[in-house]
């Protein structure tokens, strides 16, 4: 029992799963991390080389293992017309409104580029664009599930035909 002694020991429970608002803004906040490594990589000039866990069924052995294979990751800048380069930010596939009516962010360079992904990554994380993700996502983080509801079924009534 020495060993034991040596120990502090709590008493402790672990915490139930976080709510919806923190996991969009956690999921978000993930992408902008990913985004922003590709304009590093694009600033330095060596290839991000992003990898994913994909399980594959042998088709002779019919056992399962699982493969790293790359992952794609497209930017979400692009050069304007005007040789400015613009920022977008998405959640899945849709386009994030920053401000109202205001969804994309103008820069000079790829170092801007990563400093605004920075500046909305810290936003993000402070919970400053939880009204925007909940607008584009259309869901409440407190909503409860919702009823059943009992619909009546139509039903098909054909004609009497008499032989």
């Amino acid at each position: 029992m020495t060993g034991l002694t040596a120990l502090k020991l709590i008493q402790a429970k672990k915490p139930q799963a976080s709510s919806p608002q923190m996991s969009r803004r956690q999921k978000l906040s993930d992408k902008l991390f990913d985004q922003i490594q590709l304009a590093k990589s694009e600033q330095s000039g060596i290839p991000l080389e992003l990898k994913k866990i994909r399980t594959i069924k042998d088709s002779i052995t019919g056992e399962s293992k699982r493969v790293e294979v790359p992952r794609k990751l497209k930017p979400w800048w692009w050069k304007s017309g005007d040789g400015k380069i613009c920022i977008t930010v998405r959640y899945g596939a849709r386009v994030l409104e920053i401000v109202e009516g205001k969804n994309a962010i103008q820069a000079e360079s790829i170092a801007d580029v990563i400093s605004s992904l920075q500046v909305i990554r810290s936003a993000v994380d402070s919970g400053e664009l939880d009204t925007r993700i909940q607008a584009l996502t259309g869901k409440e983080g407190s909503q409860l599930p919702k009823a059943p509801t009992q619909e009546k079924k139509s039903t098909l009534k054909l004609p009497f035909r008499n032989n």
